[in-house]
């Protein structure tokens, strides 16, 4: 049997192959920019900035969700500086007030000449927006398969957890030096966390658990608890009522799933942890993370679930800083690829896809 080999140096630390890289998985593949509830009315918005492109995401008058590039059609100057807020029925450039509606139709350019100008003709550029379970989705291609195409089996496979209905209680962003990639390494596998994350190896067996066989949307799978612990907290103590739609198997796991290229879902049997990478240079990457929680738990007087934030904020950190300590590794002239022992099947299915990919676009 022959290891399979880390991927060479150049994949975490080369400008040009990240550039690729961003074209090949944040440009034609869907990719979560946050939650339906950023933006509940008409005319509310955020900017999602996608490796560099600035994304308004809106909703028109009608309550559908539009994405539109953050760029005047007259003379291509940014619209959008806030991160989010909300139009007052229209959206207009702060230049020469050029103004288009929620559905990014141009209504107003003053000066052009009445006959040989078609507003029609120049609508604001608009990228692909797609909803599931709570979750926005933008593609930036022109002509990206259906979003259920990429999310494949996880809509039937997450359903019991009704994201669609939970809703924030807290948000953090970290701002990690280290490429995107190497983060997506470290969630999938749970061999370092007995020496990393003496906390979490308290409330969970880190070697129980299946993993699904990888897929090119998705890897991922499921941990036990150890002992009494009940849910991923700072004492292993479940406070709140479990999830409403999940069953007695459900409730005695966590879920740990990367869905590509962007989102990683921690299933709990109480709440939902996400995190959304947004890579900002070859060793820079921002996490933006959320705490979701069912409506009926939030609205319990008193409610609170800092022992969930806490106990998550200190194991996020411990992974931040150990993918830095990675990203400095292999920055490093001495190092090489080593191997991966056959416990660490998905970050070397991971690797896999990396290099398909790249293989399928240079053969195009």
């Amino acid at each position: 049997m022959t290891l399979q080999l880390t991927l060479p140096a150049r994949y975490y630390t080369d400008p040009q192959l990240f550039h690729l890289e961003m074209d090949r998985f944040f440009f034609s593949r869907w990719l979560c920019a946050g939650r339906s509830e950023q933006i509940p009315a008409p005319g509310d918005y955020f900017l999602a900035n996608v490796a560099g492109e600035s994304v308004i995401v809106t909703r028109d008058s009608a309550g559908k969700i539009r994405a539109f590039f953050n760029i005047c059609r007259h003379r291509g100057t940014r619209i959008c500086t806030e991160h989010q807020g909300s139009f007052s029925g229209r959206i207009q450039c702060p230049y020469h007030g050029w103004t288009y509606g929620l559905d990014g139709k141009l209504l107003g350019a003053p000066h052009m000449p009445q006959n040989e100008f078609q507003r029609e003709e120049f609508p604001l550029h608009q990228a692909h927006a797609d909803l599931w379970d709570g979750h926005i989705f933008l593609n930036l291609a022109k002509n990206p398969s259906p979003l259920t195409q990429q999310l494949a089996d996880l809509p039937a496979k997450f359903a019991p957890w009704g994201m669609t209905d939970l809703r924030p209680w807290k948000r953090a962003s970290y701002e990690v030096r280290s490429n995107w990639k190497l983060i997506i390494l470290n969630y999938n596998e749970c061999l370092h966390c007995p020496i990393l994350h003496p906390m979490l190896s308290r409330v969970t067996d880190t070697m129980s658990g299946e993993n699904d066989a990888p897929t090119p949307s998705y890897i991922g799978g499921t941990m036990d608890f150890r002992g009494d612990a009940q849910t991923m907290s700072l004492d292993g103590s479940r406070r709140r009522d479990y999830l409403p739609g999940l069953n007695s198997q459900q409730r005695a796991q966590v879920l740990y799933y990367a869905v590509f290229p962007n989102l990683f879902l921690s299933l709990h049997p109480d709440y939902v942890m996400i995190h959304r990478l947004w890579p900002h240079a070859v060793d820079r990457t921002e996490v933006v993370t959320e705490w979701l929680f069912h409506p009926t738990e939030l609205a319990k007087p008193g409610f609170s679930a800092d022992d969930a934030v806490e106990f998550w904020d200190k194991t996020n950190n411990e992974d931040w800083h150990i993918c830095e300590l990675s990203q400095l590794g292999i920055s490093s002239r001495a190092y090489t690829p080593g191997p991966y022992s056959t416990m660490e099947s998905l970050p070397s299915a991971f690797d896999r896809l990396i290099l398909d990919s790249e293989k399928r676009d240079n053969n195009l």
